[in-house]
């Protein structure tokens, strides 16, 4: 999914030892000594809101041409990134060493996205999919038409990049695979009923989709800056859900857009799947490692004790 390359607080262990959970009070957290900086995956969104919404305990650096947020982790140039589930996963398997501290959203976002006359995924055979050309759309595509008892191999794939709304506008593509938060919400502002084929209703587990990132040996030197940071970013959520509107014009800003009606509406979408306290749940993560393996997305199963830490 296109943006698979692109998309905390302190945890307590949870009872049992099976995830990890955040806490937060009334009162605002310390701020760290110096502020955390922390990387972007893609252009600011709603997905976002509780980074922005963490005060000064941050620095934020957007995105360059493209997303950096991985490298600029694991070369140490920032102290926090923001990354997809499945880029940890391809970037642990690569010997890079960084671990994830907290989700931002508990569940995936990703999607097969599909003109109205597609009813279900098995329908695609025969079909054009556009594919932005990452090694992860076709891994995705794949596994969702094939859980439908689709034929895989009959589906027609084109790159088309970063362009998926409008190349499903134009009707010059049958479906994309893409984020129902994000190209789903614009696709629907655009009048365009699509059809959503979400992963988790084709054999994905309900993993955590954008994850927050530290290289491991940030974290051994600045561990308490990180969790005072992440206490920053849990009260950032908790701001969020309590003052909507005041996220949406930060997010707007911050992404240079006037177009604050579909801000609201992809910050609608995500509300309900912010990860409560950011939590890391490691019966989940235990599924989606296997998931990984089981769509060739990676080549051996990801350690979740080596990619996530579950007490930073």
């Amino acid at each position: 999914m296109h943006r698979f390359a692109l998309i905390l607080v302190a945890f307590a262990v949870a009872a049992c030892g099976s995830s990890s959970t955040a806490t937060s009070t009334d009162k605002e957290p310390a701020a760290p000594v110096r502020p955390v900086s922390i990387a972007l995956d893609f252009t600011p969104n709603p997905v976002h809101a509780p980074i922005y919404l963490a005060g000064n305990a941050l620095q934020i650096r957007k995105p360059g041409t493209g997303p950096d947020s991985l490298k600029l982790v694991s070369t140490g140039k920032v102290e926090l990134g923001v990354l997809d589930i499945h880029d940890l996963a391809i970037a642990r398997q690569e010997g890079v060493d960084v671990v994830a501290v907290g989700a931002l959203v508990s569940k995936p976002l990703a999607a097969l996205i599909a003109q109205p006359s597609i009813k279900r995924p098995r329908d695609l055979a025969g079909r054009t999919v556009g594919v932005s050309g990452l090694p992860s759309d076709p891994a995705f595509v794949k596994a969702i038409v094939t859980d439908d008892g689709g034929d895989y191999s009959k589906v027609k794939q084109v790159t088309i990049g970063f362009n998926a709304v409008s190349r499903l506008l134009t009707k010059r593509v049958d479906a994309v695979p893409a984020f129902w938060n994000a190209e789903g919400v614009a696709l629907k502002q655009r009048g365009l009923q699509a059809n959503e084929f979400r992963v988790e209703d084709y054999g994905a587990p309900a993993y955590p989709e954008v994850l927050l990132v530290t290289a491991r040996k940030t974290l051994e030197k600045e561990r308490p800056r990180i969790e005072a940071a992440l206490a920053a970013i849990t009260a950032g959520l908790d701001k969020t859900r309590a003052r909507p509107d005041e996220a949406v014009k930060v997010i707007a800003k911050a992404a240079e857009t006037d177009d604050t009606k579909l801000v609201r509406a992809e910050l609608d979408a995500v509300l309900p799947i912010f990860a409560d306290g950011l939590v890391l749940d490691r019966a989940v993560l235990q599924e989606w490692a296997d998931f990984e393996v089981r769509i060739g997305l990676v080549k051996t199963k990801p350690s979740v004790v080596d990619s996530f830490e579950f007490n930073p």
